[in-house]
């Protein structure tokens, strides 16, 4: 679990140097970390399902799933930071065999709130249903 702790939180190395100790003096506790972690994981987990229920709501559905969907899986992402902290985060997220995924993430994201603001707005203007 020690080796677990030293991992994640980018302490594998036994080089201490003055700013790693005020890091570490200034960061969260371990325990402080699972419990925001767990948070921030369920938080995504309960916006995803909601998102989800949402979607077959009359007018809206669309709109919402996709605003608590994003939101969902962003938070649930984010849950990570945490663990690793987010400095690390994003340079691991960034790493030249991760680029490619975290991109395509990124732009899915993009373009799920895009579309369904778009379809929604076209559904609810008159001319998409005089030209459906």
């Amino acid at each position: 679990m020690d080796k677990l702790k030293k991992v994640l939180s980018g302490q594998d190395t036994e080089d201490r140097s003055g700013l790693s100790e005020v890091i570490e003096a200034s960061s969260l506790s371990w325990g402080t970390r699972i419990k925001g972690f767990i948070a921030c994981f369920a938080v995504g987990i309960l916006f995803s399902l909601l998102g989800t229920l949402l979607l077959w709501m009359p007018r809206k559905g669309l709109l919402l799933f996709a605003v608590f969907y994003t939101f969902g899986n962003i938070a649930s992402i984010g849950s990570t930071i945490f663990l690793m902290g987010p400095l690390k985060q994003l340079k691991r997220m960034f790493e030249p065999t991760r680029l490619i995924a975290t991109i395509l993430v990124l732009v899915c994201f993009v373009l799920t709130l895009c579309s369904a603001f778009w379809i929604t707005r076209d559904l609810h203007s008159s001319s998409a249903f005089c030209s459906l």
